[in-house]
């Protein structure tokens, strides 16, 4: 347990770094997870460790994995905000009201796995009995850091995208009634 507990940080910044990576990939920038990353990741994690920072509930192996967990859950409703505004950005809509609408139309489904995941794990945090320990742990980690790091996401992520994304060019779309042009064959007769 002990040699687990001090490889942890080495893997939970592996996992970021990865997820970081796989973002940059998505989003063909390193502007964008950053933004998803720093706007929500670290004030989910904090929330889910305040427990065991004030000695509440001791962090152990299975809080490690609802770390990582965490990431994965929190860093999604990032990417809900931030795809759907660079989306609204590249059909001629201003960086501000960019993000101000892809936050108010996105926070359904954000508010939607957030509720699952916490309502999914509620049992965890009033479990009794055998074992309980570990799950009342599992459970108040995961549920506090979903509640907070949803919140902090709704607010903090579209603060930091009005200040480090870039202004994405607009992407003008064909005309569907204009004639498609057809090369001439040279020196053919028909």
């Amino acid at each position: 347990m002990r040699t687990e507990g001090s490889r942890f940080l080495g893997v939970f910044l592996l996992s970021a770094v990865l997820i970081y990576l796989v973002l940059a990939a998505q989003f063909e920038s390193f502007r964008d997870p950053f933004i998803i990353l720093a706007g929500s990741v670290p004030l989910a994690v904090s929330c889910a460790l305040l427990f065991s920072f004030l000695g509440l509930k001791p962090l152990k192996i299975d809080s490690h994995v609802v770390l990582i967990t965490l990431v994965g859950l929190v860093a999604k409703n990032g990417i809900l905000i931030v795809q759907f505004a660079n989306h609204l950005q590249e059909t001629g809509v201003d960086k501000l009201r960019a993000i101000v609408d892809a936050s108010g139309t996105r926070l359904r489904p954000i508010l939607m796995t957030t509720a699952a995941t916490v309502v999914g794990h509620a049992p965890l945090v009033i479990a009794t009995g055998p074992g309980a320990g570990a799950r009342n742990s599992i459970g108040i980690m995961l549920v506090s850091g979903m509640i907070i790091g949803t919140l902090f996401t709704l607010f903090v992520v579209p603060s930091i995208y009005m200040l480090v994304a870039r202004r994405r060019a607009t992407v003008v779309a064909p005309e569907r009634d204009a004639p498609a042009h057809v090369p001439e064959l040279a020196g053919s007769t028909v």
